[in-house]
């Protein structure tokens, strides 16, 4: 069989995300050298999508993150922009909900609210009584819609995991509510510590701040239910790959699948069709499993999304398929 890569899509200017042919790593001192994390990740996002980026654990998905928010500069790239530049230090076109809380120990949780919009106020905002009392009126807002009314006058030290990751969304999500929706905003792991009822109820909250504002989402979890029902796409990472280089030279991850996902409705009631669980279990089989390693040469059978695409050369499938290696991956 012949194996024809997958080229770019066509370059359109309305990409939030392009980046070809990227390497990232760190200096690992017990080897005396760098250790790749993203191995040749080739990645076209549009904007207003929203991207459920998953992965098994330690296989770089905050590493992206940060190359995306302007926290590390990417070390290796044949091209590399984020909302149309190469990303440098972090701006308003770019948020970010980090999975640890990052709350002001200090303060109370309506003050840690607030903190988000006092460091986003112009001056005359800052100044401004009417402006406060709106701010103050919308905090309180999201400490009802957060279950978390009851303690507006407590400081984090007295709040269980949750309810500080709780705080956390809050602080972030109002200033969207206030000042519009970034260009882009990444959320790492940002419902993790949440119990399952919140947890839904977050899932449609985020989902409706989307379609109104239409940004561009990068939504990292673990959680493969969650990742397919609240994803117009969703993008697996994963270190389980092969190749015909070394084994000592097979480091990082790979983009191993990319899946566009159907529009439903708002409800998470889809969670229980067959069609959705089949999904789920086959991005568990494909992408977490890593006795069901992927030949580099055999990736294009899980990019279908319409932007995705492979920089893999043909003298690398050339090699695989001389030595038997690159059989079709089965489709769910």
């Amino acid at each position: 069989m012949e194996f024809i890569p997958k080229p770019k899509p066509p370059v359109t200017g309305n990409e939030a995300l392009h980046l070809e042919d990227a390497f990232h790593g760190y200096f690992d001192p017990s080897v005396g050298r760098v250790r790749t994390v993203l191995n040749d990740i080739d990645l076209i996002v549009s904007r207003g999508e929203f991207v459920s980026l998953v992965g098994p654990s330690g296989c770089g998905k905050s590493t992206m993150l940060k190359l995306f928010t302007g926290q590390e500069i990417v070390q290796k790239a044949r091209h590399f922009e984020v909302l149309g530049r190469l990303p440098s230090f972090p701006d308003r076109s770019r948020g970010v909900v980090f999975q640890n809380y990052g709350l002001a120990p200090h303060l109370s949780v309506l003050r840690n609210i607030l903190l988000g919009l006092e460091f986003q106020a112009s001056l005359l905002q800052r100044f401004s009584r009417n402006w406060w009392k709106q701010a103050r009126d919308m905090a309180r807002k999201y400490l009802d819609d957060m279950r978390l009314s009851d303690a507006s006058d407590k400081y984090p030290t007295e709040l269980s995991g949750g309810m500080r990751q709780r705080v956390a969304i809050a602080q972030t999500l109002i200033t969207i509510d206030l000042f519009g929706m970034p260009e882009l905003i990444c959320m790492d792991e940002s419902y993790g510590a949440l119990d399952a009822s919140t947890r839904e109820d977050l899932q449609i909250f985020i989902l409706k701040l989307w379609e109104k504002y239409k940004k561009t989402v990068i939504f990292v979890t673990h959680n493969l239910e969650e990742a397919v029902f609240l994803g117009t796409r969703v993008v697996v990472l994963s270190q389980f790959w092969t190749s015909d280089q070394p084994a000592a030279q097979q480091e990082g991850s790979r983009i191993i699948m990319d899946i566009p996902l159907e529009p439903h409705a708002m409800s998470t009631e889809v969670k229980q069709t067959p069609e959705f669980k089949n999904l789920t279990k086959y991005i568990l089989d494909r992408g977490f499993n890593p006795k069901q390693r992927l030949h580099v040469a055999e990736f294009n059978a899980d990019l279908r999304h319409p932007n995705a695409f492979s920089s893999v050369t043909r003298e690398q499938c050339a090699t695989a398929l001389a030595d038997g290696s690159a059989a079709a991956a089965p489709q769910p």
